[in-house]
């Protein structure tokens, strides 16, 4: 086989579905209790059992009666009505007394004994509930292919439907293959992946209204995908395989179908998603999702969802969209469309978008993304500053209530962002990881209200101060002092090189992996070499470079590396050892105008809190007697 058969657009693949297997006349159902009916959709229109109100009643306290009783009363000529004989006191509510037909306000109604005076005339049915005035027996409630809110099922009981059909759920059978999948929660060994796509999968599916199963995970073997498809399509509405969809020795999955005569396409014009296939077995419709995660996803949602809701009679919701200004430059490949996930900033006026990481398999992005900018195939991606349009997974208020940090990473702020939101929820604190430099030009270009940095100056041997001057000369900002930290060469447990100093990293024998450019880890590193006359082009992995501490730490702890330079907490956390270099200010630098702003005054004030400096303080390595405190100027 090719690759693929030929690439094409969601569209035409959602078309060639629709038209091979029309699932909107999908006709299995079933009757429910109309108390247990929320989230579903209605098979055939409801109809009233019964009129709402079912009877003529007072919508008002006060005296029912005959309207025509009160003609002509006024102050100089007040009517008179014996009370029980041509007048009936009446809570709102009740039926009205036969023989009746208005009700009077008690307001209006002066009593003396057994007799009421009026002194204004009535007019029929006023202040009366008439019998069907809202619903009327035998009128069509809710058509076919409704779903069900709360509302609609308080109006059915109302009107005596105590029983309502609706769609049966759609069953989707999910069969996760690849040698390598593994039960999430026992012991992996390198190699061995966590088979967690039928929960991201299934939750989905779950969350539209379908039922879900798992056949699997498979071993990568054709027979064994055959009667897997055998099984799942004796039951199933849609057929969902994992992985095996691309081009590799072991990707057997398109093959299967195209043997059976049920490929309908291979290839999809989008990124990350490119090898989703479609085509049937025994005649149930079968998707083919990629393995990795944000692939799968994004084919999910693509092809599966609109699917399976036009099963249930529904049509997808499109997300909000919102115009933003691009913080960073986005290249992309010509000739697909590209799925970018973004953090979202509000500066009161435009909304910022941050790239996050674009692997397919990076499933912390979809957490963290709050908008997707989609990339046309006719472009070769967007610069820096560019007006672009995001849909928002989000809520609007959800972004302008989210404070933004850029710049260097440590964990502790991840400690100080959980402390806000159990303390206060309307605010969150969100990051984004640049580096001290990135943080920096982030804060002076307006991209962010505040920057994280830890940059020594050689010249002066100062931090942070002289690179805030230089980059972001004309802003008026501050610098507020979060901990002391300390620095150093993390190595693998026991130390088995033996190292002792940056002069050992330039050992044959040692494997480093760096920092990112920028990063203020790096410029200590670089200024301790240059201090001790050696040349960074002898250390054998200088140019291997990672983001983040824990990413650093996580390399040397799978073996990619001897060392690497990193905090001691994120050595702690990975049970790494650790040589000290350095203890280091880690800075916060805030735009003086960010002050103003009641959630960035909540933030800086959680910082005086004396139970969140001890969490920290227990990472190891930390020093926050001066949290909070205002360095600069």
């Amino acid at each position: 086989m090719k690759p693929y058969l030929r690439t094409i657009s969601p569209e035409e693949a959602l078309r060639i579905l629709f038209e091979a297997f029309r699932p909107w006349i999908f006709a299995r159902e079933e009757l429910l209790e109309t108390t247990e009916a929320l989230g579903r959709v209605t098979a055939q229109a409801v109809f009233a059992q019964r009129s709402v109100p079912h009877y003529n009643g007072a919508a008002m306290d006060g005296v029912a009666l005959r309207a025509q009783k009160t003609y002509g009363a006024s102050e100089a000529n007040p009517i008179r009505l014996k009370l029980g004989q041509d007048a009936f006191w009446v809570d709102t509510g009740d039926p009205l007394p036969e023989g009746t037909d208005a009700v009077v306000p008690t307001e209006e109604v002066h009593q003396e004994g057994e007799w009421i005076e009026l002194i204004r005339a009535a007019y029929p049915w006023q202040h009366v509930r008439i019998a069907g005035e809202d619903i009327v027996k035998g009128e069509m409630l809710l058509p076919s292919n409704h779903r069900l809110r709360p509302e609609d099922l308080a109006l059915l009981v109302a009107a005596g439907v105590r029983t309502v059909r609706v769609k049966a759920r759609p069953r989707v059978i999910f069969i996760p293959t690849g040698d390598e999948l593994r039960d999430p929660f026992g012991e992996l060994l390198p190699g061995e992946i966590p088979e967690f796509n039928s929960v991201l999968i299934g939750s989905s599916v779950r969350a539209l209204g379908g039922d879900f199963k798992r056949i699997g995970p498979l071993e990568d073997n054709p027979s064994r995908l055959k009667r897997a498809l055998e099984e799942a399509s004796g039951e199933a509405d849609l057929i969902l395989i994992n992985a095996g969809s691309s081009a590799g020795r072991e990707d057997y999955a398109p093959k299967v179908l195209q043997e059976g005569g049920g490929l309908l396409f291979h290839g999809l014009s989008v990124m990350p998603g490119r090898p989703t296939f479609g085509g049937a077995y025994r005649g149930k419709p079968v998707l083919g999702l990629p393995g990795y995660p944000l692939s799968a996803l994004l084919a999910f949602r693509l092809l599966a969802e609109p699917f399976l809701l036009a099963m249930m009679g529904q049509l997808p919701s499109p997300p909000p969209s919102a115009k933003a200004i691009l913080a960073e430059d986005v290249p992309s490949r010509l000739g697909l469309w590209e799925f970018v996930r973004v953090r979202l900033f509000s500066d009161g006026h435009n909304l910022i978008a941050h790239p996050l990481p674009r692997g397919a398999a990076v499933l912390s992005s979809v957490v963290r993304a709050e908008g997707i900018l989609k990339i046309p195939p006719q472009v070769e991606g967007f610069p820096e500053g560019k007006q672009i349009e995001v849909k928002l997974l989000v809520r609007p208020e959800s972004v302008r209530r989210t404070l933004l940090i850029v710049g260097s990473h440590d964990i502790a702020l991840d400690l100080i962002a959980d402390r806000l939101r159990r303390i206060y929820p309307p605010v969150m604190l969100a990051t984004k990881t640049a580096g001290s430099l990135g943080g920096l030009r982030a804060l002076a270009r307006g991209f962010c209200q505040m920057a994280t940095c830890h940059l020594l100056d050689p010249e002066s041997g100062t931090y942070n101060i002289p690179y805030v001057v230089k980059y972001l000369r004309g802003r008026d900002v501050v610098i507020i002092r979060l901990f002391w930290r300390q620095q150093g060469i993390m190595v693998q447990k026991g130390n088995p090189k033996a190292i002792k100093g940056v002069e050992d990293l330039l050992r044959p024998e040692v494997t480093f992996v760096n920092r990112q450019r920028g990063g203020g880890t790096r410029v200590l590193l670089d200024h301790l070499l240059k201090q001790r006359g050696l040349d960074p082009g002898g250390i054998i992995g200088y140019n291997d470079e990672l983001t983040t501490h824990m990413a650093v730490a996580m390399a040397i702890k799978g073996g990619r590396a001897d060392a690497g330079m990193g905090i001691l907490a994120a050595a702690k956390a990975l049970d790494l050892d650790f040589v000290p270099v350095a203890e280091e200010p880690y800075d916060l630098v805030v735009d003086r105008k960010a002050l103003e702003d009641p959630m960035v005054r909540t933030f800086l004030e959680l910082l005086r809190d004396t139970d969140l400096r001890g969490e920290i303080e227990s990472l190891g390595g930390y020093n926050t007697a001066e949290m909070g405190k205002v360095i600069w100027p």
